[in-house]
């Protein structure tokens, strides 16, 4: 399960969120080309390992950088196995729970703010507007094995957005092969 450059490779989606709409929306990449959970003979079961996820937030239509009006905010998670499909904004309701750290289909999760919806004197603000770190993430040393079909980039609108926004997602992966003992424990933890 090490970090390989020979190995890595990246799988990326994006989302687009609608001005003026609250509730959440979702984008799904399907992963059944690089996963396979049944262990055949001699042949071990195949899952995906994330090891980095990277965010960028642009602004529709093309993705060029946010306006400094834009008062628009959200939670941004990437959700291993749920299966909700591309959703358009305000199609899904997250839960409290979707993006909390007790949820084991986190994946990774991570806030944006638009300039107008992080301080009074939005020119003042020090650096971007995703938070400066995200919430949760896999790393190099450990990371988020995926063993079902699909990952959904799931977002959740807190204050509405002025203009519309495109999230993009970019994830640094590679196939891996499990043993059955560890194989069995994921799939049974990644459970909608």
């Amino acid at each position: 399960m090490a970090y390989t450059v020979k190995d890595v490779f990246y799988l990326s989606t994006s989302a687009e969120i609608a001005s003026g709409t609250s509730a959440g929306g979702s984008a799904q990449l399907d992963l059944s080309a690089y996963i396979d959970p049944i262990a055949r003979g001699r042949q071990k079961g195949t899952g995906l390992a994330v090891y980095k996820v990277h965010y960028s937030m642009g602004q529709d239509p093309a993705g060029e950088p946010i306006d400094d009006a834009e008062a628009g905010s959200c939670r941004i998670g990437l959700l291993a196995g749920v299966g909700l499909g591309d959703n358009a904004t305000g199609a899904i309701a997250p839960t409290t729970t979707t993006f909390a750290m007790t949820n084991a289909l986190l994946v990774s999760s991570t806030d944006f703010y638009g300039p107008k919806s992080m301080v009074a004197n939005a020119s003042s603000a020090p650096y971007g507007m995703m938070t400066a770190d995200q919430w949760v993430k896999p790393s190099v040393e450990v990371p988020y094995v995926i063993v079902r079909d699909n990952v959904c980039l799931v977002y959740d609108v807190g204050d509405n957005f002025t203009s519309g926004a495109i999230i993009s997602v970019r994830l640094e992966v590679a196939q891996i092969t499990l043993d059955q003992a560890t194989l069995n424990q994921l799939l049974r933890t990644q459970t909608v």
